[in-house]
């Protein structure tokens, strides 16, 4: 058991080691699929779910910087672990841009006493799930997609559609086994397949109002717009942590197993000219995509700090280093894992060594944001200097 998150142990360390110990077991996990319970509660165990929340609250008071490094480090052996993981301080974000002191000091406090693990059900693209209002309180009903991280999850963030109020969307924290919930295990998807980002069942699920995530509410402000944009750098942090993992195991490979090809005139694979053409191609890539990724990372932390100082314009510039960064790191990073077989040869597409996981894992998460619409938005800034529109997505 690795030991725990404490003063002396920086947060990158205590990754790495749980990164060694998750890889042991990576590629059977993958085959597997389900809930990767021993590692989300090796996970609590390290102390890490409370990275991100402030000292003032009992939390390690990491940056996003910070954070996302470890998100990172653990994609590269296991992007379903970092996944959730990433998307556990999504969900502590959304409680803190969304809703009142009252509200998100508690959740905080509990969260890193308790070491609470934090599961999506918001989705705000799927609105079977209604509210019906009650004398005080209001009820969910209906069901949510790509509810990543719910299962073994101790809160939600949910989201339904309040009718009588024009179809406006309404954002809730609740306790994950609060009566009514079921979450289904029906995600078998070709990729990320211990995210547990199946679906979500509300049937009449009291909600009070302390619950709602009202004021200011998602949107409302430029601080609180900041919320996609965490996720949309997480999604880019987690990428080049996909590709950096596939790079690791393809070297070690070209290196260890592969042979040169005989036309090569090569006596070893570090000398083929075209396995160096490509291991070339992949460093520059993700050379490109560190720097982009760095720098946005920064000017969010930058943003975050100013809270509600910040201003529409500096959220816009914001979007357009997350945008860019997001773009690079999945067109290198799909790049890079559909090339690595070209540098590791036939005996690499071996199942035991499931080296298309990467591809799989990547090219899953990709889809949920195409990238066509990101590079859209990229060229009204390039030509018409118009920042990007703030939305649940960008």
């Amino acid at each position: 058991m690795t030991a725990p998150l404490n003063a002396t142990r920086p947060a990158l360390v205590l990754a790495q080691e749980l990164a060694a110990q998750f890889a042991q077991t990576a590629v059977e996990r993958d085959e597997r699929g389900g809930t990767p319970k021993l590692e989300r509660d090796a996970l609590r165990a390290s102390g890490l779910l409370s990275l991100a929340i402030p000292r003032a609250f009992g939390g390690q008071g990491a940056n996003w910087q910070e954070t996302f490094e470890v998100v990172r480090e653990l994609a590269r052996v296991d992007s379903s672990i970092a996944h959730v993981f990433g998307f556990h301080h999504l969900m502590l974000a959304t409680v803190r841009l969304f809703s009142r002191p009252e509200q998100w000091q508690p959740w905080f406090e509990q969260t890193a006493r308790k070491q609470w693990f934090w599961g999506n059900a918001l989705n705000p693209l799927d609105t079977r799930t209604v509210v019906r209002h009650h004398d005080g309180w209001y009820e969910f009903s209906g069901k949510k997609s790509f509810c990543s991280g719910a299962t073994d999850s101790e809160m939600l963030i949910a989201s339904a559609v309040d009718e009588r109020a024009g179809g406006k969307l309404l954002i809730a924290a609740i306790p994950s086994g609060r009566s009514g919930i079921s979450l289904h295990d029906d995600w078998h998807n070709i990729g990320q397949r211990q995210t547990d980002s199946g679906s979500a069942t509300f049937e009449r699920v009291r909600v009070e109002h302390n619950e709602l995530l009202l004021d200011p509410g998602p949107l409302s402000t430029p601080f609180a717009a900041l919320r996609p944009l965490i996720a949309q750098l997480h999604f880019a942090n987690l990428f080049l942590g996909i590709a950096e993992g596939a790079f690791a195991e393809a070297r070690q490979y070209s290196l260890k197993e592969s042979r040169p090809w005989f036309r090569s005139q090569a006596s070893q694979s570090a000398d083929d000219p075209y396995l160096l053409r490509h291991y070339g191609e992949f460093w520059v890539g993700l050379e490109g995509t560190r720097a982009l990724i760095e720098r946005a990372a920064q000017r969010l932390d930058q943003a975050w700090a100013k809270e509600q100082a910040l201003s529409a314009e500096e959220r816009g510039d914001l979007a357009v280093a997350v945008g860019t960064a997001k773009v690079a790191a999945t067109r290198h990073g799909l790049d890079l894992c559909s090339r690595l077989f070209e540098v590791t040869g036939a005996r690499a597409t071996h199942a035991s060594l499931r080296f298309d996981r990467h591809w799989r894992n990547l090219r899953t998460q990709t889809l949920h944001d195409p990238v066509d619409y990101r590079i859209h938005e990229l060229g009204e800034w390039a030509l018409a200097n118009r920042r990007p529109t703030p939305s649940f997505y960008s």
